[in-house]
């Protein structure tokens, strides 16, 4: 692991001359300071726009093209990644490592996935970090990148523990403290800055007005936008306040969709007004609040565009409307152009370029890097696209790199990461956080808090989805082990998100003799079997305690199966599940409300517990 110590001793002479253009090398620390802290690229010196236009300058046209990309690449290390990742790396991208991609196709950036075997641990993550910047400065322009993930925290997460784990947007929707969601920001942001991870793709400032979206959910902060909007300024306000970039999306909303934009292409029906009313305000405030980046989402909203091309590809909702109306000059990325949803109207090669004309800085995550890149670069070359729009572009993406220091120093060091990632500090505020946030929707009987002394034997049982980050859980034998810690005699059997009659007759039999069961509910439905494996339950006569670890909306499709008690944790994290675990036991106060409205299973238009709801002890 490198050092800051050691910096020096590797930037080639070329890349400290490209240093010194930017940060002026004689710039005071109050200066550098100063400049990392503008609230945005317009506030940056004119000082700092003429020299990063000379390094433009100098730029070849493929250098150009290559810092409009934001990509993937497989393995743990920059420069030796395992074969298994060597092999993907050729299939997907003709290369055999980051270090590679960044020699053959000058990308601006690299983002981070799970599945990609870039996210092991915080020191492993912090070497790659590294070694990608280092390849960076090792080309003819010496460039640092910026790195990229999606760490939404709850349902969307990639770096797991030791680092620390936050509570989602609608967890921190329920507990409605703008200080609490902004220290959230602040945490997280610090540590994903400790790796050296730069530019995260957070916070998630869509309304989720419609129950049935798929895709979004309890990555919302809620269905209310000014509450959201409020939530999203506090967390960007977190995130930047550590020194990475945050990230507002999906412009220009993606909360009111039935459709997965990953697998189709969603279509907004909400006239201009109801945009302006439901949707713009989240976005305002992130610009107000100094936002350093906007993602685009892959939806049609024909109200705003009337070619009806995905947002992503349309210059009236990404020019006319984020640049000039809304007066946003920061960076604007697309959402991956693997999705389906930019791919359904025009092939792999029109993409990017169309993506360009629109008004787009950053191309994230082309299926095939090679016919994008290749595509762009053709475009300059005829003139569809003009050198100088690129170049706008590219100053956008250098403004960033500059603001967050990275021309000064792109590298992290262990000890930095032994300071800060997954601190007792952090992971204690993460648990006094999400105490905040659990909800509890009934509470029959009060039968909670339970009580030790009548309630000690508990089966544990329900879903166990897999892990966001792919270091927590099993969510029933994590709320297991918290009673047990608690104090509680706690057994955990895994029933799934659709048990077999089996797995029902088991968890009935394991019932007999216990004193309360736990079920996980998982996104239950109306036909499916989660709703009959708590009727089962609680025929017992055992009181059934539910615990919502997804959705919400679950108690509306619960009715009538006779269950004693709801919460809602809004996620299946750790953090969130030994929170509900401490509420349940009386430790901690139920505080969360509900950010979004829940409605009768068998009649929508009927709310069954507004926003705002939730109950005491």
């Amino acid at each position: 692991m490198h050092h800051r110590t050691s910096r020096r001793t590797l930037l080639t002479a070329t890349a400290a001359t490209a240093v010194a253009a930017v940060t002026g090398a004689g710039l005071a620390p109050c200066a550098l300071a100063a400049q990392r802290s503008a609230s945005s690229g317009q506030h940056q010196s004119a000082a700092t726009t003429r020299r990063l236009k000379r390094i433009i300058s100098g730029m070849s046209l493929e250098e150009k093209v290559g810092q409009l990309f934001v990509m993937r690449v497989y393995g743990h290390s920059a420069t030796d990644p395992d074969q298994a990742d060597i092999d993907a790396n050729l299939a997907e991208i003709g290369v055999r490592s980051a270090a590679e991609m960044i020699a053959k196709y000058h990308v601006g950036g690299i983002i981070y996935f799970t599945w990609a075997h870039n996210t092991r641990d915080p020191h492993q993550i912090a070497e790659l970090s590294n070694g990608i910047q280092r390849a960076g400065l090792a080309g003819p322009t010496p460039l640092p990148l910026l790195v990229s993930t999606d760490q939404e925290h709850g349902i969307v997460c990639r770096v797991g523990e030791p680092a620390t784990l936050m509570p989602g947007a609608m967890a921190l929707g329920a507990g409605g403290s703008r200080s609490d969601a902004r220290r959230a920001g602040q945490i997280a942001g610090a540590e994903l800055a400790a790796i050296g991870i730069n530019q995260n793709y957070a916070p998630d400032a869509d309304v989720n007005v419609n129950p049935a979206n798929p895709v979004i959910g309890v990555r919302s902060f809620g269905s209310d936008p000014q509450s959201v909007a409020a939530m999203v300024a506090a967390q960007v306000k977190g995130y930047q306040s550590s020194g990475i970039a945050s990230t507002a999306k999906h412009f220009p909303g993606h909360g009111d969709t039935s459709t997965d934009s990953h697998t189709g292409l969603p279509v907004i029906t909400h006239t201009r007004e109801q945009w302006a009313e439901l949707d713009e305000p989240p976005f305002r405030a992130a610009i107000a609040a100094g936002i350093d980046s906007i993602m685009t989402a892959h939806i049609v909203v024909p109200a705003l565009d009337p070619a009806e091309d995905p947002a992503t590809l349309s210059r009236p909702i990404l020019t006319g409307i984020l640049r000039e109306e809304l007066g946003y000059d920061g960076v604007v990325v697309t959402d991956s152009l693997g999705m389906e949803g930019v791919r359904t109207k025009y092939g792999d090669e029109r993409v990017p370029v169309l993506a360009l004309q629109a008004g787009v800085d950053q191309l994230l995550n082309p299926p095939d890097l090679d016919v994008s890149w290749n595509a762009v670069l053709e475009a300059v070359k005829s003139g569809e696209i003009s050198e100088a729009r690129i170049d706008e572009s590219i100053l956008r993406i250098l403004r960033l790199k500059a603001k967050l220091g990275l021309f000064d120093d792109p590298f992290v060091s262990r000890s930095g990461v032994d300071r800060t990632v997954g601190t007792r500090s952090h992971l204690a505020t993460a648990d006094r956080i999400a105490e905040r946030t659990t909800t509890l929707l009934a509470n029959d009987g009060a039968l909670l808090p339970l009580s030790r002394r009548s309630h000690r034997n508990l089966l544990v049982v329900g879903a166990d989805p897999a892990s966001p980050s792919g270091t927590t859980g099993p969510p029933t034998t994590t709320l297991a082990t918290a009673f047990g810690e608690l104090g509680y005699a706690a057994t955990a059997l895994s029933t799934g998100t659709a048990p077999t009659a089996a797995k029902i007759a088991e968890a009935v039999a394991a019932a007999q003799g216990k004193d309360a069961v736990v079920v996980a509910t998982y996104n239950v439905s109306a036909t499916g079997s989660q709703r009959t494996l708590v009727s089962a339950l609680a025929a017992t006569g055992v009181p059934v305690i539910t615990v919502a670890i997804r959705n919400p909306y679950d108690i509306a499709q619960l009715a009538g199966t006779g269950f004693a008690a709801n919460l809602a944790t809004y996620s299946w994290t750790d953090v969130e599940l030994r929170a509900a675990a401490r509420v349940i036991a009386g430790r901690a106060e139920p505080r969360g409300t509900l950010p979004v409205p829940v409605q009768r299973a068998d009649d929508p238009a009927v709310v069954l517990h507004p926003v705002g709801y939730g109950l005491r002890y």
